[in-house]
């Protein structure tokens, strides 16, 4: 095995554990951020909480999307950095590798993720987010079976209201039961009861609530007084309210596939308002794929800190760098889909500029000699946290006489 060969697989090794832990960690504070508010959502809604898991799995392939371009940075940019502080990359320098022979590996990773990216935001992603506005819907319309909340009014259909105290077995078990139930002639039913059970019967649009130990009331326009009962047990036949279905996958754009994003945008039987946001979030999708291609650099750029330093500054660069460069793509998607910047333009230009600057970067780091990308901030920062140092020294300093007082 040749020393080239030897060095490409330490570097795959060296790149393969950060990059899969910042992909993890990253997918992982996206789910979780997104978690807590699904948890209130469906709890509100009255669904069932396994549904949050379901929403969440629909939501990874679109927050995988983000997470890969991070990873992949980060990847790269810690394992260089690693070598770059064990004067590992010094070493492998002299012996005559250059910059662009190191990111042989690097672009490797890059191109495989690559793919995997574009098959996730191009064919899996709107699927996956199909199903998730499904769910979303379904918990909305009551057909997960949502529970009656506990001490509020519930609507069983238009003319029937239901309020409990208190609910055990998951919901089977009703206590302090109060039902208003009014018909079209104007007839009217109030009931009470300390207890109540769902039943299931043969049809499915219908369900029984046997009552237990409770009064009824009934009313009527014919009666001369509302009729008074007690009872021991009582059933109460529930017309289920009729669910309406989902509508069909397509409603958004964020719900199609980059082919069908294509045919959207050529078609001459569509209106100008859907074709330009077909072909806004076509380039974005496409853009944002793209954009992995120069991470790599962009990585190197940023490992490599000045001599006698160990600054971290360059991950927190490449961090801002990305998420702002994916706002910014956000920003043009939304300006070319409202017509006022043609997609091409609003998309591709801060891509370019993008590529500029990653350019000038690596050109300064590989080919510059003492060139140092991050210098410039890192002396700047520097600047600033002595600057900071001496405020709180100074302001400690005021304190004491005070004490001392």
């Amino acid at each position: 095995m040749s020393i080239g060969s030897r060095i490409d697989r330490y570097l795959a090794k060296l790149i393969f554990v950060p990059l899969m832990a910042t992909l993890t960690l990253a997918a992982m504070l996206l789910l979780l951020d997104k978690m807590l508010r699904l948890f209130d959502f469906v709890v509100t809604e009255g669904g069932p909480v396994n549904v949050v898991w379901q929403m969440l799995a629909n939501l990874i392939p679109e927050y995988l999307s983000l997470g890969i371009p991070i990873g992949l940075t980060l990847g790269i940019l810690l394992a260089f950095r690693r070598l770059a502080l064990s004067s590992e990359l010094d070493t492998l320098r002299a012996v005559g590798l250059s910059y662009e022979r190191l990111l042989r590996v690097p672009y490797t990773y890059a191109a495989a993720l690559m793919l995997v990216n574009l098959a996730i935001v191009g064919f899996v992603q709107p699927y996956a987010r199909y199903a998730y506005e499904g769910l979303r819907f379904e918990l909305r319309s009551g057909a997960l079976g949502a529970s009656i909340k506990v001490g509020e009014f519930n609507n069983l259909g238009k003319r029937m209201t239901l309020r409990i105290d208190r609910s055990d077995d998951e919901g089977r078990h009703l206590h302090g039961v109060f039902v208003r139930a009014e018909a079209g002639d104007g007839r009217n039913l109030a009931v009470t009861a300390d207890l109540g059970t769902f039943l299931a019967t043969d049809d499915p649009d219908t369900i029984i609530l046997r009552l237990t130990n409770g009064r009824l009331v009934h009313d009527a326009p014919t009666y001369k007084a509302p009729r008074v009962l007690r009872f021991a047990s009582h059933d109460l036949p529930i017309d289920l309210p009729s669910v309406e279905s989902f509508r069909g996958r397509g409603d958004g754009n964020s719900e199609l596939t980059i082919p069908e994003l294509v045919k959207i945008g050529r078609a001459d039987n569509v209106s100008e308002g859907l074709r330009d946001a077909s072909r806004a979030n076509f380039h974005f999708r496409l853009v944002e794929v793209v954009m992995m291609a120069l991470l790599p650099l962009l990585a190197l750029a940023l490992a490599v800190p000045p001599k006698r330093s160990t600054s971290g500054l360059g991950i927190f660069v490449s961090i801002v760098m990305i998420v702002t460069y994916h706002k910014i793509n956000q920003y043009a998607e939304q300006m070319g889909a409202q017509g006022r910047v043609d997609p091409l333009i609003a998309l591709w230009v801060p891509f370019a500029l993008f590529s500029l600057l990653i350019l000038w970067m690596f050109w300064t780091l590989a080919h510059k000699p003492g060139g140092q990308p991050i210098g410039a901030l890192e002396r700047g920062f520097a600047k600033l946290g002595k600057l900071i140092g001496r405020l709180f020294l100074f302001r400690r300093q005021r304190a004491k006489p005070l004490a001392a007082e």
